[in-house]
């Protein structure tokens, strides 16, 4: 069966604040590309994008629409125009299902159950929600068929009783919404052309009407405020967590975390509570995230531990590491197996090597930290000049003594120590201890300044 899709993405968002509505964030992600996730995996032949006049470089700059038909609606006069806009572009043989861009939770396999239910006629979405709101009402005649979807603005106070509602997901074969569409008026109380006639339009034409209900009323469920869009945020977390668990992942309390992105895990991870992770995340298996821990663009390998409030944006992380508790690991940074940076510890640019330390108090900045060293608390690289950044090259099995700066450009020799509280302004060649020494006295008869009246 020859199927295509074609979502409606021209809403506007008036009660969301305006701007493009389905490029509003969900779970990390403009609701348009969930939306289009599921078209695609669903396995559709092609997918056309209804969007309202001149949106469509905002939905390239945020959206993958490589592929995407891209179709622009002149007037918002309404679902079924925004329909009349697209058609044309379909293959008079295809079966179209349309999708609303704004309901990001329908899985695949409910797309192609939808599109198989339309090979003879029209196929519906439906939902039982007992607080339907301002979702069109499923009108059905004594023998139980389908007749029409009454728009909850222009329902009687018995329709609007009804609980089975629309979702906005319609499926049929091309050639019939071509002779159909022509049929629907804009005489109700929006002034506009809705999609859903197209039911009364087909029981009036003698046509069947086949009705897919969705058990699960979650996943159909879209979003026209923002309040509406912040309970669809809480359902995406709770699936996501659910997914994570049935995969063997343990999340300490599935309330509690979010995933604003894709969110991979081996066997045998740990996920504490309010842990976020952004983009692209990776973890290997046996991952402890701790309490508060947030995650940006970044992998971790099997057996690592990043503890509580601790931040890794953009970072390489190996097997067996220990970051934290209250470390930032910045952009440009790989962490080498079996390092640990410690509570306070910010690292940017840096390659850190295997067993290499930094366990207090510290900054890495564009540097490179050889195996086995050690850094002491409160170690600063001092890589920027006012002007530029300079490397620091630390090497393997260094000691570099707690409150020592090294000025970049700057290089410690392999082996090398360098005392506490010493300015390192050139080379400190391998194996060797290097000072800079300042005399301290004591002065006899001085007295620490006192506040006036004490």
């Amino acid at each position: 069966m020859h199927s295509e899709i074609i979502i409606l993405a021209a809403g506007r968002g008036v009660r969301m604040g305006g701007g493009v509505k389905a490029l509003r964030p969900l779970g990390g992600l403009p609701l348009l590309a969930h939306v289009l996730g599921c078209a695609r995996a669903a396995g559709v032949r092609r997918i056309h994008l209804v969007h309202g006049e001149g949106e469509d470089a905002a939905l390239r700059r945020h959206c993958d629409l490589r592929g995407v038909n891209l179709v622009a609606q002149p007037q918002p006069l309404g679902t079924g125009h925004a329909l009349m806009q697209a058609l044309p572009a379909v293959k008079a043989a295809a079966t179209v299902c349309v999708m609303p861009a704004d309901a990001p939770l329908v899985r695949p396999a409910t797309i192609r159950h939808l599109c198989g239910a339309a090979a003879d006629g029209i196929a519906i979405l439906t939902v039982h929600n007992p607080d339907p709101g301002g979702y069109g009402r499923i009108l059905r005649d004594a023998a139980g068929k389908i007749t029409a979807i009454r728009e909850a603005r222009d329902a009687d106070a018995g329709e609007r009783a009804i609980t089975e509602v629309n979702t906005g997901f319609i499926a049929a074969p091309a050639a019939l919404l071509a002779e159909l569409l022509p049929r629907i008026s804009r005489d109700n109380a929006q002034g506009e052309f809705y999609l859903t006639d197209l039911i009364a339009a087909a029981a009036n034409a003698g046509q069947g009407i086949a009705d897919c209900t969705c058990d699960d009323p979650e996943e159909a469920a879209g979003a026209n405020t923002v309040a509406e869009l912040a309970a669809l945020e809480r359902k995406y977390q709770r699936r996501t967590a659910g997914d994570l668990m049935r995969a063997g992942v343990t999340i300490m309390d599935p309330a509690r975390m979010d995933v604003r992105g894709e969110l991979s895990a081996g066997d045998g991870c740990t996920i504490d509570v309010n842990v976020v992770t952004e983009g692209a995340v990776q973890l290997g298996s046996h991952v402890y995230l701790g309490p508060g821990v947030v995650l940006r663009e970044s992998t971790v390998g099997d057996g690592s531990r990043i503890l509580a409030h601790s931040v890794v944006d953009g970072a390489a992380i190996g097997s067996g590491v220990t970051i934290g508790p209250f470390a930032r690991i910045r952009p440009g940074t790989t962490i080498s197996d079996s390092a640990t940076i410690g509570n306070f510890v910010e690292v940017k640019n840096s390659a850190v090597g295997p067993g290499a330390k930094a366990s207090h108090l510290s900054y890495l900045g564009d540097s490179e930290v050889g195996e086995g060293a050690n850094i002491g608390a409160g170690v600063v690289t001092c890589n920027y000049d006012g002007a530029g950044k300079h490397r620091t090259a630390i090497g393997a099995g260094a000691f570099i003594g707690s409150g020592a700066m090294l000025v970049a450009p700057v290089t410690v020799g392999a082996g090398a120590t360098i005392g506490a509280g010493a300015t390192v302004t050139k080379d400190a060649p391998p194996g060797k201890l290097t000072l800079t020494e300042k005399k301290q006295r004591t002065m006899d008869g001085w007295r620490r300044p006192a506040r006036e009246g004490r």
